[in-house]
């Protein structure tokens, strides 16, 4: 999971989660799986899809982290394993999902525009 996840955050933020050491990072990540908040799809034991429920609170998880193999994009490998985590976190954690993702970010918005999530607000994201 760490590879994977390393190479979403720096992939969606611009830089690596961690410098030197990636204890802390490995401990957030270990976190995550540990509360069932991590699903994954794997093919001969590499992780090809990832996605985390980052928040949970007063009956809303909030899915981030979402991640597509780059050799697998466009495949239309996201949209049924977005399903599949929105329909187990509907089941399992909360009766409403949420996301937020990037405007420029088309093969993201047509996968959740698929798995059936609507834009209701834009916002934007400050990262210091």
């Amino acid at each position: 999971m760490l590879p994977a996840s390393t190479a979403m955050f720096t992939e969606e933020i611009g830089y690596p989660p961690y410098v030197g050491s990636d204890r802390d990072y490995r401990a957030l990540v270990a976190s995550l799986i540990d509360a069932g908040h991590t699903f994954v799809l794997l093919e001969d034991g590499r992780v090809v899809f990832k996605a985390d429920v980052g928040s949970l609170a007063l009956g809303v998880a909030q899915i981030q982290g979402v991640w597509v193999a780059p050799d697998r994009r466009g495949q239309g490998l996201a949209t049924p394993a977005m399903n599949a985590v929105v329909e187990h976190v509907l089941q399992t954690l909360a009766p409403t999902v949420s996301l937020y993702v990037n405007g420029y970010n088309e093969p993201a918005l047509r996968a959740y525009h698929g798995a059936g999530f609507r834009q209701v607000a834009t916002f934007a994201t400050v990262i210091l």
